[in-house]
């Protein structure tokens, strides 16, 4: 019968923990965040079903457990570390992880990712994608995109742009509907729904004292909505920097001149405060923030 064994990544951050008797330097030793770190030792403990740590504030002592586990811990990855590789390079790559979300990985930073790798080859990038909205923790990243309201407590957060939003539907569609020529004319549309894009503010704009729609096709992820748009399954809301290239082929049209200019929702860089940040961190803030906060805005 197979064993379970506890992931090596929790042994490794347990390791580091224990002989630095501190989270915060072994999670800046492990190039993760704090917080990632202290995931990986409650993975451990849950798997261990026992305490390895006794936790004091800031500081934290092994357990009497922990002690004992301690040291079958070091040889099995002394074991693993010195186990011959003759194929195998190691060089000090330096590496950063961000989190961004499918749309904004898709339209926005893959297009201009080779302004960053162009500028900085020594770096490299590791991209991981989540939704919107639901996962609100930085996980082992050490960069985020986050596209939401801005308030994320204990994150150091920075607003990249703001875009209007803007009603598009495809021209297939709209022949099989009543003529749209006025806001009014969308009681005859089907409004396609997103927790991401709300409809109510954009009412508001337009002059419309309408609820936010209750039914109807919905989709959390921006570039869906906008592919159920093109694909003639209702009228949505998107922005200019999604939609243009759709727009330019005729795939969708935009319908009237009103726009929501300050939505409710924009993009954010987030970042857990770091006192030592590593440079290649920095390098690629510094980075996101020129790129995104000075050249993007429509």
């Amino acid at each position: 019968m197979a064993t379970r064994l506890p992931p090596v990544h929790a042994l490794s951050a347990f390791e580091a923990a224990a002989r630095h008797g501190s989270f915060a330097v072994a999670a800046e030793e492990l190039c993760i965040t704090p917080s990632a770190l202290s995931h990986r030792i409650r993975l451990l403990e849950e798997h261990l079903c026992e305490r390895v740590f006794l936790r004091e504030g800031r500081s934290v002592t092994l357990t009497e457990f922990g002690r004992r586990y301690l040291d079958v811990v070091r040889a099995a990855l002394r074991t693993l570390a010195e186990f011959p590789l003759p194929n195998k390079a190691a060089p000090n790559q330096l590496r950063v992880k961000v989190t961004l979300p499918p749309t904004f990985a898709r339209y926005m930073f893959l297009p201009r990712l080779a302004g960053f790798t162009t500028r900085h080859p020594d770096i490299e990038i590791e991209i991981f994608l989540f939704v919107p909205l639901y996962d609100l923790s930085l996980s082992e990243s050490d960069v985020e995109v986050r596209f939401g309201g801005g308030e994320y407590p204990n994150l150091v957060t920075k607003k990249l742009f703001v875009e209007p939003a803007f009603v598009v539907g495809s021209p297939a569609y709209l022949k099989t509907i009543p003529p749209i020529k006025t806001p009014a004319d969308l009681q005859h549309a089907k409004l396609l729904r997103s927790a991401l894009e709300p409809w109510q503010p954009w009412f508001e704009v337009a002059g419309l004292d309408w609820p936010e729609p209750a039914n109807g096709l919905r989709l959390d992820d921006l570039g869906l909505l906008l592919e159920a748009v093109k694909h003639g399954h209702g009228v949505g809301l998107t922005r200019l920097h999604f939609a243009q290239e759709m727009i330019d082929k005729g795939e969708v049209v935009r319908l009237f001149d009103v726009q929501l200019a300050t939505p409710p929702h924009a993009y954010y860089l987030a970042h857990e405060a770091q006192p030592n940040m590593r440079p290649e961190v920095a390098t690629f803030i510094a980075w996101m923030l020129e790129t995104f906060q000075n050249g993007t805005q429509a």
